[in-house]
Formats: structure tokens, C-alpha cells, sequence
């Protein structure tokens, strides 16, 4: 029998948590519509990214998906279309891994888009190993924050020109369990995948912070979030299947379902209450306050030209 208690326990756990995600989840309930806007969707094509982008197109927004997969952002636009009646809804290629894809999908941009009025870098990936990309920056990192980074940098000139208007990160609450080593910004000296990824969460974090004192001013806000525990393709790429199930089958029981996930991006995308905050962080479509090392200043602006330097690219903006 007491070999049973500890299983008990641990279930018992989990449905308290349950219970108490489900009675706490924020729901954005701003009517704000989005007609005449523009607004890019990084990971559009699935999990929050494209319940986010269904909510903002159903508003009225042009909306931009911008992911590497064409087939998968082409069934997306369809069930987006098909939900909402919008068909003002895109795909640009992004490959967050690739520099160079970056600075094409930017370039794009400037090409066909006279504004950009809500910028959500929303996509992620968990599990992505120790590899290094073309550019010679850690995978898991760089899809997760240096990539974000500079797509943001990039995009900044538009969105000052356009405003008011937004940036989003999506963060996590993992940013918790980051560490701030700035001799292992590129994972080289040591690295694990849960590592990477509360490193990436944390960096956004304080890329948030950092950018809301450059744009301070301007009417151009950057806010981050925690969209809650939820289903998702980010563990996908763990190589352990038996890990990989465990974790699944977890999250797949703790989660909020997608649409809730969403709520606090759309909040931070359409409601007034929001319009002059920057540099918070947020979730449940609430301010909350984050890790002790995402609020310090002098991290953030450290973290910025360390940043700059490894992605070769100088934000015009002090």
C-alpha cells in the first residue's frame, strides 16, 4: 500500500494544477478590431501562433504568417480563411535559422508592405541538439532568440514609421531557470536542451526590456509574455521518444487548450489597457512579474551589443 502513496501524490499534484490553470487562464476580452493593420506572425502555421493569427484576422488585420514550411502555412492561411472570411492572409518564407533568410524576409517586407502596425515573435523549438547553424551560432539559440533578434532590429524602422504600434515576444515562464553567462551566450562552453531553452525565454525577456528603453518615445511598445503551459509542436525535436511521450502526455493533460494560450498575445495585439505599457511582461492577459535577472537594466543593454555583435547587425536607435 505505501508503495502507492507517492503515485497518489503525484497525481493528486497534477490535477490540483489542472484545476488551477483552468480557473485562472486570462481571456482577452478587448472587441478592438484590427481593420487597416498589419501584423507578421512568426510560427503562424500551427499551435498558439495560428489560433493568434486567426483571432487578429477575424479583427480584420492583413495578417502575415512567417514560417519556414509552405505547405504548412498554405493549410494554414486555408482553415484561417475558411474560419474567419478574411482573405487578406500571407506567407513569407522564414527559415529563423538562417541569417540570411532573415534579412530576406525583412527585405521582402520593406518591398510589399507600407506598414507593419503588430510584430508577434511567437515561433520556438525545444530539443534541437548542440549543432550550429550556417552562421555559426547555436540552432536551439539562435532559432529561439538571435534570429527574433534581429528579424525585431530589422523591422524596427517600419514599425516606428507605422506607429503606434507593437512588438510581442512570447516568452515562457521556463526564462525562470536561465542563466546569464556571458561567456556562454552561444552555448559552446557547456549546453542542454532545457538550458537552451530557458536561456532563449530569459534573453527575450530582456531584449523586451531593452527595447522599450530604445523606443521609448516613439510610440512603438515591446512587451513580452508567458502564454501558459500548453500543447504544442515545441518538444517535437527531443530525440528520446520515451522522454519525449512523458513529456507530452504531461503537457498534453496540463494544458490550457490552444485558444487560451492565444489570449494573452491577442491581448497584448489589440487592447487599449496596453497601448503605453512597454517593457512588461505579462501573463493570463495580466502584468506579472518575472524573473529577477529579466528586470535588471544594466543586463539587458550588455546582452544587446553582445547580441548585435554575434548577428552582425547595429539597431540605428540609442
Amino acid at each position: 500500500m505505501l508503495l502507492w502513496l507517492p503515485l497518489f501524490s503525484f497525481v493528486l499534484i497534477v490535477i490540483i494544477v489542472k484545476v488551477y490553470l483552468q480557473l485562472t487562464s486570462g481571456i482577452c476580452r478587448s472587441n478592438a478590431h484590427m481593420v487597416g493593420k498589419v501584423v507578421i506572425i512568426t510560427g503562424g502555421s500551427s499551435g498558439i501562433g495560428l489560433e493568434t493569427a486567426k483571432n487578429l484576422a477575424e479583427r480584420g488585420a492583413k495578417v502575415i504568417i512567417a514560417c519556414r514550411s509552405v505547405r504548412r502555412a498554405a493549410k494554414a492561411i486555408e482553415e484561417i480563411i475558411k474560419q474567419t472570411g478574411n482573405t487578406n492572409v500571407h506567407h513569407r518564407q522564414l527559415d529563423l535559422s538562417s541569417l540570411k533568410s532573415v534579412r530576406e524576409f525583412c527585405s521582402n517586407i520593406y518591398k510589399t508592405e507600407k506598414r507593419l502596425d503588430v510584430l508577434i515573435n511567437n515561433a520556438a523549438a525545444g530539443g534541437l541538439g548542440s549543432g550550429k547553424t550556417e552562421d555559426g551560432l547555436h540552432k536551439g539559440m539562435q532559432v529561439n532568440y538571435f534570429g527574433p533578434f534581429l528579424l525585431t532590429c530589422l523591422l524596427v524602422p517600419l514599425l516606428k514609421s507605422s506607429a503606434p504600434s507593437r512588438i510581442i515576444n512570447v516568452s515562457s515562464s521556463m526564462h525562470k531557470y536561465g542563466e546569464m553567462d556571458f561567456d556562454n551566450l552561444n552555448m559552446e562552453r557547456y549546453w542542454s536542451d532545457h538550458l537552451v531553452y530557458a536561456n532563449s525565454k530569459l534573453f527575450l525577456n530582456l531584449m523586451t526590456l531593452e527595447l522599450s528603453r530604445r523606443l521609448r518615445g516613439i510610440n512603438v511598445t515591446a512587451n513580452s509574455l508567458h502564454p501558459g503551459v500548453t500543447a504544442t509542436t515545441v518538444y517535437k525535436n527531443i530525440k528520446n521518444s520515451i522522454i519525449r511521450e512523458i513529456v507530452n502526455t504531461l503537457v498534453n493533460f496540463l494544458n490550457k487548450d490552444l485558444w487560451q494560450a492565444s489570449q494573452t498575445s491577442v491581448y497584448l495585439a489589440v487592447s487599449p489597457e496596453v497601448a503605453n505599457i512597454s517593457g512588461r511582461y505579462f501573463s493570463d492577459c495580466r502584468e506579472k512579474q518575472p524573473s529577477l535577472l529579466s528586470q535588471d537594466l544594466e543586463l539587458a543593454k550588455r546582452l544587446w551589443i553582445e547580441s548585435e555583435n554575434l548577428v552582425d547587425y547595429k539597431l540605428p536607435i540609442e
